[in-house]
């Protein structure tokens, strides 16, 4: 058998007032969703290990069915990999945020979502300035970037910026959680208002401020660690002898990358709403003829979570629904070789709360000749009363990836 995993980020959420106490997942019209789950089987599954923050680094490498405290380091080095550049002993990579400052307030954790272009240039820049043979600014993907320091000491605590949307920043910034430490979280909070006094007149941000947009002006690192030690998937189940990894986000393709799965870029993929769905959906349907796992990661429902905007991400998830999971079961129901079909978000992103949270998430996993449960309906609420019921740590993927 084939195997795709479909993974909404952040696409559960919490019982909205305004659409009658219903969770988004239960209020969208999901009718593919809502098919597979009543032909097949749910659960839930608990993606973020006790001790651990809720980001989707950590989520998706626990639905992959890593032992987070074993391989866990942070953002930043997955983000690394993704965009190619090959971490030495001893250097330390950060996830680097480019944000919107107002005031001493941290207005949101995206600067509105500058493009890859314009944080490029201030990204480039930002290198030219504050760079050297210690520190390195790397380019990402919109307002997610890469800051490499050699010698940094990892035993900081660091606030995500998505966390503390509207709060002041200050109170925020890095601290050392040991005295070893102490030289490197002044060294990265040193940077952070260094940034906003270099980027405040960049010719990028006059022009995005006079076009009524929010300036990207300043930096904020967070999620540091060092080169993981992550055993490749193909070791772990031998039935994926080829695997790929579809995203837009590079966390997750880091996170590719170092799980052995060759990244499949789609045009069009932004890590928004607009994003290629079709595009997205066509190239796991290709890839499923040659690789035996296929790892399909949408990013839109939980950048809406984020920004709390309950209409957009109900069409987050029925855009998932009618135009990923509808379109790939409709073809691979008709192959001769069956298909595994999992869907499922990496965590919870409440509208209310506009952050991550660690509750279980509802899964579905169906193929032809599975026995179902009682479950109709795929949401937070149903999916508890599964028959796979709560799974937690690397079960989830076993069991997966054990179906044959």
């Amino acid at each position: 058998m084939k195997h795709v995993i479909i993974l909404g980020d952040g696409m559960a959420d919490w019982a909205v007032p305004s659409l009658g106490d219903k969770t988004l997942l239960q209020y969208a019209h999901t009718p593919y969703m809502d098919k597979l789950a009543s032909m097949g089987r749910t659960g839930v599954l608990k993606t973020v290990a006790d001790g651990f923050h809720p980001g989707s680094e950590v989520a998706n490498m626990s639905v992959m069915g890593y032992d987070l405290p074993k391989v866990y380091e942070g953002r930043g080095v997955l983000e690394a990999a993704s965009i190619g550049v090959d971490l030495q002993d001893g250097d330390m990579a950060m996830r680097c945020n480019i944000v919107c400052v107002e005031g001493e307030t941290l207005k949101n954790h995206s600067a509105g979502h500058i493009s890859t272009e314009e944080a490029d240039e201030l990204i480039r820049f930002l290198d030219e300035k504050l760079g050297s043979d210690r520190i390195h600014f790397y380019t990402g993907v919109q307002y997610r970037h890469l800051l490499v320091i050699k010698g940094g000491d990892k035993r900081l605590a660091c606030v995500p910026p998505h966390d503390i949307p509207l709060q002041p920043f200050r109170p925020n910034l890095v601290k050392a959680l040991c005295p070893e430490a102490q030289e490197t979280a002044d060294l990265l909070n040193a940077l952070i208002l260094k940034s906003q006094e270099l980027l405040v007149t960049h010719p990028v941000n006059l022009k995005r401020v006079a076009e009524g947009k929010d300036p990207a002006n300043s930096i904020w690192p967070w999620s540091p660690g060092y080169r993981p030690q992550m055993e490749p998937l193909s070791e772990k189940y031998p039935s994926i002898r080829k695997g790929a990894v579809i995203t837009a986000v590079d966390l997750i393709r880091g996170i590719g990358r170092y799980a052995g799965l060759r990244c499949i870029d789609v045009e069009g993929a932004t890590g928004l709403y607009n994003t290629n769905y079709e595009g997205k959906a066509q190239a796991a349907i290709e890839a499923l003829k040659t690789d035996d796992f296929v790892y399909l990661h949408v990013e839109a429902s939980d950048e809406a979570g984020h920004e709390g905007d309950v209409p957009l991400k109900l069409k987050t998830i029925e855009d998932l629904d009618s135009r990923i999971v509808g379109p790939v079961y409709e073809v691979v129901k008709q192959w001769d070789e069956p298909v595994v079909i999992a869907v499922l978000p990496d965590h919870p992103t409440p509208c209310e709360l506009r952050t991550h949270t660690n509750e279980p998430i509802p899964f579905l996993i169906y193929y032809p000749g599975i026995e179902p449960d009682a479950v109709q309906t795929y949401d937070e609420i149903s999916c508890k009363e599964g028959g796979y019921g709560l799974m937690e740590k690397d079960e989830f993927m076993n069991l997966f990836m054990n179906i044959q």
